[in-house]
């Protein structure tokens, strides 16, 4: 076949894990044998079985994935939160293949490779943006460091002796304070992820709004919190107390000290996510959770 050689994909895997060095084969092997180029990063190719005609690219950068259409990555939630911030900074889809556990952000598990090549060579695919967060922070006026999250930037307590002491902000106005360990600001998409194991509530992808979820928070009010998508939510760390950690994706960290000021808005950038299936999110939801559904019978027809 000759019509797809203009077509390039790129292909993040995680080689340490065995199960992602045998997916990462039958991919490139699929992809070639269809007449698409393959690229992937030189420091993961010596971990993996690839053929010489697969492209390697020396420095991990947004530009490694110009002239791709597509990014796939294999491999846990970790790697698919590595892939995305490959994907936000190339503007280039992810389609994720689950190697892990529960995955919310991959689109296909790895008994689906075959049909993930598949769809991938027929162009069998949607693609829809996912709501992103820019995050900044402030110290004495200052801008001291800027970041963004796909699932959620987390204020934490940074040793486990004492609480983080913090007073939350929602547009401009104080809504409370309490000693915690820490307060989880997240997306939708970040819903099913830190902020759904610290009680939030689960959001399905097409609404558009902001959490504020309290971690383990010794107050009477310390409900979840779901605001406008346009909202400014901020977290202000007393000034009497030990410093904090910003975790962006539970991959970037910066120290807060105290005093410090944390703001969380809708992000500039979205992450692009390729789709091969039309399943509606509590399917999803479902599947992920094994949620018990038995007895069901459905609305009357």
């Amino acid at each position: 076949m000759t019509q797809n050689r203009a077509r390039t994909v790129f292909l993040l895997a995680h080689t340490g894990r065995p199960a992602a060095i045998r997916s990462a084969e039958l991919v490139v092997k699929g992809l070639l044998r269809a007449g698409i180029g393959v690229r992937v990063l030189e420091a993961e190719a010596c971990d993996l079985p690839l053929p010489d005609e697969v492209e390697l690219v020396g420095e991990a950068t947004p530009q490694c994935l110009d002239g791709c259409e597509l990014l796939i990555v294999l491999g846990g939630d970790g790697t698919l939160l590595r892939g995305a911030e490959f994907a936000r900074a190339s503007g280039v889809p992810m389609l994720g293949v689950n190697l892990g556990r529960v995955g919310f952000l991959a689109e296909a598990e790895r008994d689906d490779l075959d049909k993930v090549v598949d769809r991938v060579v027929s162009r069998a695919y949607e693609v829809e943006e996912r709501m992103t967060v820019d995050v900044v922070v402030h110290r004495n006026g200052d801008i001291v460091h800027t970041d963004w999250a796909l699932n959620e930037a987390a204020v934490q307590k940074a040793g486990a002796e004492k609480l983080l002491e913090v007073v939350l902000e929602i547009d401009g106005r104080p809504v409370t304070g309490f000693g915690c360990d820490g307060i989880v600001l997240s997306t939708p998409t970040g819903s099913t992820a830190y902020a759904f194991s610290a009680g939030g509530p689960v959001v399905w992808p097409e609404v558009e709004a902001l959490l504020m979820v309290p971690i383990s928070a010794h107050a009477l009010f310390a409900k979840p919190l779901v605001t406008s998508p346009d909202s400014v939510l901020a977290v202000e760390v007393l000034p009497h107390i030990p410093p904090g950690v910003l975790w962006c994706d539970g991959r970037r960290t910066v120290e807060l000290p105290p005093g410090a000021r944390v703001e969380v808005r809708r992000g500039a950038v979205p992450v692009r996510l390729a789709r091969l299936h039309h399943a509606s999110f509590t399917d999803r939801l479902v599947a992920k959770f094994a949620l018990p559904v038995s007895g069901w019978r459905g609305a009357p027809h």
